[in-house]
């Protein structure tokens, strides 16, 4: 199984990077923040990969670090998440943002990622939330059973009412830090200040 690719990267297409590597051109499937990261054709790049032998191809998935093939193979794990699926996830938003909205029940932001449906995103919590703190991502994910879990939910909620999308309010109140304040007043503050707007 090949499980990483160095060599010059030589097309960039929507959802796929080629890399020549030995006099052999890969075609690696990706998701789009690890086109934006890679540079520009003609530089050296590598990538971690993950092979699928099928009966009528052999299919090669690309990803910038370990977290990210770790927790595209657990998706893979669900049940009628197939590759496409796992890679519209992880071009949605970033790994630690995916387990905190698995973590938290957030369906809304599962929900909204092309692909995913309600139906989708209620087996993806049901199925990977006691799953995704084992991931080596994430030593710690806040979830509604840890002290600001529940004011966190609440923040992202008014968030959302202001306008924002489920995507945007996860993002916000991620970047909190740990030492903000438990009042939800404040927290939104800190929140909104990820945007510019306090």
């Amino acid at each position: 199984m090949i499980a990483s690719l160095r060599g010059t990267l030589l097309v960039q297409g929507p959802d796929y990077i080629v890399i020549e590597a030995g006099g052999v051109g890969y075609h690696v499937a990706v998701p789009r923040p690890v086109i934006e990261r890679l540079g520009s054709a003609g530089d050296e790049v590598r990538v971690l990969t993950h092979m699928i032998v099928r009966e009528d191809a052999m299919l090669l998935f690309g990803f910038s670090d370990v977290a990210e093939r770790a927790f595209f193979e657990l998706l893979l794990s669900v049940t009628g998440v197939g590759p496409k699926v796992a890679l519209a996830l992880l071009g949605a938003a970033p790994v630690d943002q995916l387990q905190l909205a698995i973590a938290n029940e957030n369906m809304a932001l599962l929900a909204q990622v092309p692909g995913i449906g309600k139906k989708t995103a209620a087996r993806l919590i049901l199925e990977l939330k006691a799953k995704v703190g084992q991931l080596p991502s994430m030593p710690a994910i806040t979830t509604t059973g840890s002290p600001f879990g529940r004011v966190n939910m609440e923040v992202q909620e008014v968030l959302q009412s202001l306008g924002y999308s489920a995507v945007e309010a996860q993002a916000a109140v991620s970047s909190l830090p740990v030492d903000a304040p438990a009042d939800i007043e404040e927290r939104l503050r800190e929140a909104l200040r990820y945007f510019g707007g306090a």
